[in-house]
Formats: C-alpha cells, structure tokens, sequence
C-alpha cells in the first residue's frame, strides 16, 4: 500500500513536471512493478500488454470512429444542424441557446468528439448569438457545456476507450447511454430557460421563421440522420458490431463529405493522418495506464481498498459519491481523458466489490469526467472555446458554464438515485 502510494507521488510530481501523462504512467509502472518482480518480469509484463492491445481486434473500432468524426467535421454539417435548429426555435427568449444545446446533441451523435463539437459549434453558433445582442457568457456557456455531450452521447471515445480497458461490451455501453444521454440534453435546455428567465436581457428573441422555411430547413439534415441510423440503429439492433458500424460509419461519413464536396485527396489525406496520430495517442496513453494499473493490483492496493470500503458498509451509493467526489478534485487538475484511463482500472474493482454493474460504472464515469470538462484550471471544452473566440475573457465563459454545471450534477445525481435510467434500455436486448 505505501508502495502505491509513492508511485501515485510519483506519478502526480512528473505529470506536472511537463512529462506526458503516458509516459510518466509507463514509467512509475515499470519501475513499480521492477520493485516488486524484478526487473526483467517488468519489461515482459510492458512488452505482453502491448503485444496484447495492438492485436485486439476490438481495438479497431477506435480508429475507425476517430474517423468518423474527423470525416463529419470535413462535411460541415454543424451549420446545417444549426439553422434547421434556430429555424424551429429561434424566435424564442434564448431560442438560439436552445438551438445551440440541440445542435450540439445531434452533432454528438455523428461525431463522439466533445472538443470536435465545442470546437465546430463555436464557429457555428457564437457569431450569430452575439449578433442579436446575446451575453457572451451565455453563448459561450451553451456551446462549451453542450459540447460535452459528445462524450456522453454514442458513438463516444471516452465509452469505447472504457469498454476496451475494462473488456465491457460497448454495444451494451451506447444503448446504456442513451435515456442518461436525452436526460443531461434537457436538463441544459431547462438551464437555458432559467438563465433567460432570471436574466431576460441575455437572450433576446430572434425573428420567427416561417413554416416553409422550416420545413426546408429540415431537408437539409437528411444526411445527419441517415448517418446516424445506419451506425446506431443498426448497432442497437444488432445487425452490426461495434467494430462493423465503425467502419460503416466512417464510410457514410465519407461519403457525405464527398456528396457536398468538401473532400479533395489532400483533405481525405490529411484526415487519415489525423486519425491515426490521435489512435497512436490514446493507445499509448492505454499501454500506459494498463502497465501502471498491474503495478497497483500487484502492490495490494486494490485489495486493501475493497477491503476498507467493504468495513465502511457505505453500499453502493456511498461508494459513488466517494467516487464522485475523487473526480470533482482530479477533474479541476487533470486532462479528462487521462483521468478516465488513470483511475478506471482502481476504482472499476470496488465498484464492482459494492455491487455496482459495469455498464452502470462506466456511464458514471463518463459523465463525471465531462464534468472535469468544464472546471478551471483545466475545463478543455472551455479552453476550446476560448481558442475559437479569443476576445472574450475565459472568466466569461467560466461564468457561462455554471447553470450547466449545475445541470451535470443533477444529472449525475438522478443516475446514482435510479441506475435504471441506464440499465432499463438493455432489457430490449
């Protein structure tokens, strides 16, 4: 136990050191392990998990829904969603708000990228809401924290990166998020409508579009929803893999980008490349934290931490909220992601010694993490913000994301109150 805990010192005092969080895992875990074994079962301990991921088959999915959204944010379809959304309900107080939260949870499901949606989403929304006099902490606040859906809502990285690491059927994942996933949507669309009714001046009404207009608005995301029942709803009925709808992803994906021509070779180029430096990444990052986490297994620290909670006769809530409250610390220090690979391999074991589901665990997991997403000092949806809109001040937008944050504490509260919301859909299994 004072083993694990000097390797977690370790790990912390390089990582804010400036050593890459894969590396400095790599390395307190080697050396951790080397401690214990001895040196030469170390490196073969390093040497299988890597040999082990890269030829998981499942594995694949990750690249090909990296893809994916890398191929949907070349088909620029975020302004199409955009105005059909703003068509509907942009004549109301904060309409646009509404349409930028709505807008955000469609291009979430094509994209499974929070910063790729935050990121789309600021070019998209923040021009015009701030054209009709909309605060900025408002507009701001409604891209960063809808962007987050693109964690939660499927195809989601951080969700296939937990099935993957955890070997959870990720198929049962995305149908597990999908009542948390409507759940988190209106709870930002009732966020929006208290802010504008406590502060009415934020979000003046835009002008009433008409029924045609609407209408033709509509026709401009079939592509949207074409993509996303030929991924998900052949996924949730079991006519594809996780792996198979990946791939049938990325090609509808690319498909449409080349239907409004916004794909040329150097683009589909420059987008595989893309892809395959951010799944070389986060493989790294996985090799790192598996190597890390069997240092930690061998050193007895999950077992003495299952033991303790198991003495503390807390039940399965009392050990989410200890949880919880670990991420609400970690997520204000850490890049999420990171922090999801870091920590699932220790608390996954007493999770699942309090009687938690997998599934469940990992759908928690994923929305504490989003929560990371928007706390200072780190808040990498807000900081994305900030980059696509550097006149406005990052207190501004830090202002504008807590009625949201709010909203993902509710949220995550009624998911600890009833797990059913998450586990009730794979009955349909």
């Amino acid at each position: 136990m004072t083993l694990a805990l000097i390797g977690f010192g370790l790990l912390f005092l390089l990582a804010f050191a400036g050593v890459p969080l894969a590396f400095a895992m790599l390395i307190v875990g080697v050396g951790g392990f080397a401690w214990i074994r001895g040196l030469d079962p170390a490196l073969s301990m390093l040497a299988q998990q890597v040999m082990d991921g890269s030829a998981n088959y499942g594995m694949s999915v990750l690249p090909m829904f990296i893809l994916m959204g890398l191929f949907v944010h070349r088909a620029d379809l975020a302004e199409d969603l955009y105005d059909a959304a703003n068509a509907w309900v942009g004549h109301l107080r904060g309409g646009l708000a509404h349409a930028t939260v709505v807008s955000c949870a469609i291009f979430a499901a094509i994209s499974g990228s929070s910063i790729a949606t935050a990121a789309t989403m600021s070019k998209v929304a923040i021009a015009p809401m701030r054209r009709l006099g909309y605060s900025d902490a408002l507009s701001t606040g409604s891209v960063a924290s809808a962007g987050v859906l693109g964690v939660l809502i499927p195809p989601s990285v951080p969700l296939v990166i937990y099935g993957l690491m955890t070997d959870t059927d990720i198929r049962k994942l995305f149908i597990a998020t999908v009542v948390p996933g409507l759940l988190l949507t209106l709870f930002f669309i009732i966020s929006v409508a208290v802010t504008i009714a406590l502060r009415p001046q934020w979000g003046a009404p835009g002008p009433r579009a008409a029924w045609a207009e609407r209408m033709k608005r509509l026709r401009g995301v079939w592509a949207v929803l074409l993509l996303f029942v030929s991924v998900m709803g052949g996924l949730y009925g079991g006519v594809f893999t996780a792996t198979e709808s990946a791939g049938i992803g990325a090609m509808g994906a690319l498909l449409i980008a080349l239907a409004r021509r916004k794909m040329s070779f150097s683009a589909f180029i420059e987008d595989l490349v893309g892809a395959a430096k951010t799944t070389a990444m986060i493989f790294v990052i996985m090799f790192g934290a598996l190597t890390f986490a069997n240092f930690i297994t061998l050193s007895g620290m999950t077992g003495v931490l299952v033991d303790s909670i198991n003495s503390l006769n807390v039940g399965a809530v009392g050990v989410l909220i200890a949880i919880a409250i670990i991420y609400l610390v970690l997520g204000c220090l850490m890049e999420s992601l990171s922090l999801m690979i870091l920590t699932v391999p220790v608390f996954l074991p007493v999770a699942v010694a309090a009687g938690i589901n997998p599934i469940f665990f990992g759908i928690f997991v994923v929305m504490m993490i989003e929560i990371g997403m928007l706390t200072p000092p780190v808040g990498m949806n807000v900081f994305t913000v900030k980059s696509m809109n550097p006149s406005i001040p990052i207190s501004t937008i830090f202002k504008g994301t807590i009625p949201f944050l709010m909203a993902n504490f509710a949220a995550v509260a009624a998911l600890i109150a009833f797990p059913q919301l998450a586990l009730a859909p794979l009955r349909w299994l």
